[in-house]
């Protein structure tokens, strides 16, 4: 019997770094996401195949039972690595999927393109979650760790706002659609940025007492979420990117590559890579493709809403 599950993509635009310490982050689920397709196998195996947006095989390989029971092939930080490390933790929650099962042939596809950093791992995390019936969020602390915001965006077709409490994930479902968003823009910075390492570097670097900045950065996603005109949402955008230039003591993105664009730009999830947000009263393609960023997609075609 064949069973496809999906999942949606994410894009953080508020509270990046400090959801990981209860701050309140505005999430939004994208159009594009990924699939898993499961089927019988044998030999007490997986046959795991990974698809590209453009039909491309970007993983391939045989994964035994007896490997991801006993967590074996860690060495390392391959893809197969960390597939079996997820399969291990979903294996402790539920053990029959193994112990009950001849064997499997699974199949993914993504969406969008893998490079672009919209939840690769966390949409696999939520398909697994649901093949196997286990908690999508415990499944991503056994393993990848994070603030579990795209685990939410992942299992919810509307913007949420989010955030942990006593570790526990919060959601609420919220209404997003003011008429400015025609002037939102995601832009691709042609590389991607690694979630886990940027998480690291903030908790190396994040001091001790962030009462005061998480607390700033409250009010300014609910400033932004009540904006009623671009000027007042593009005002709480930039305040929102000092807060954190300076929490990190890092430039903003319009610091370091933009510096005259006509508009506001923000960094999105993990700063330095993946997708910023342009907030713009004219079409910026031009000016982005003329610093060699071809990839500028309008809100309303990457956004669920």
């Amino acid at each position: 019997m064949k069973q496809t599950f999906y999942s949606n993509g994410k894009l953080l635009i508020t509270g990046e770094y400090l959801v990981l310490d209860g701050a309140k982050a505005f999430a939004l689920p994208t159009k594009l996401g990924q699939n898993l397709i499961v089927e019988k196998g044998n030999n007490k195996e997986i046959q795991w195949t990974s698809f590209d947006s453009d039909g491309s095989i970007w993983f391939e390989d045989t994964i035994s039972f007896y490997d991801i029971s006993k967590e074996r092939n860690l060495e390392n930080e391959s893809v197969k690595s960390t597939l079996i490390a997820i399969l291990h933790e979903a294996f402790v929650l539920n053990p029959d999927f193994i112990n009950l099962s001849e064997g499997y042939t699974i199949t993914t596809e993504l969406g969008f393109p893998k490079s672009w950093g919209l939840g690769t791992s966390s949409t696999l995390i939520n398909n697994i979650a649901q093949w196997l019936h286990i908690n999508a969020f415990t499944l991503l602390n056994n393993s990848f760790g994070g603030s579990g915001y795209d685990i939410a965006c992942a299992q919810n077709d509307t913007p949420i706002l989010y955030h942990l409490e006593q570790g526990k994930p919060i959601i609420e479902k919220i209404v997003f659609s003011p008429w400015f968003t025609k002037d939102l823009y995601f832009v691709y910075l042609n590389k991607k940025q690694s979630s886990k390492t940027a998480i690291a570097t903030y908790n190396i670097n994040k001091k001790h007492n962030l009462v005061r900045t998480i607390a700033l950065n409250d009010k300014i996603t609910f400033d932004a979420l009540k904006a009623t005109t671009l000027k007042a949402f593009a005002l709480a955008i930039e305040k929102h990117e000092v807060n954190m230039s300076t929490l990190l003591e890092m430039q903003t993105v319009k610091e370091s590559l933009f510096p005259d664009f006509n508009g506001t730009i923000k960094s999105l999830g993990a700063w330095g890579g993946d997708f910023v947000m342009a907030i713009s009263d004219e079409n910026p393609n031009e000016y982005f493709s003329s610093k060699g960023y071809h990839t500028v997609i309008p809100y309303n075609e990457m956004i669920l809403f």
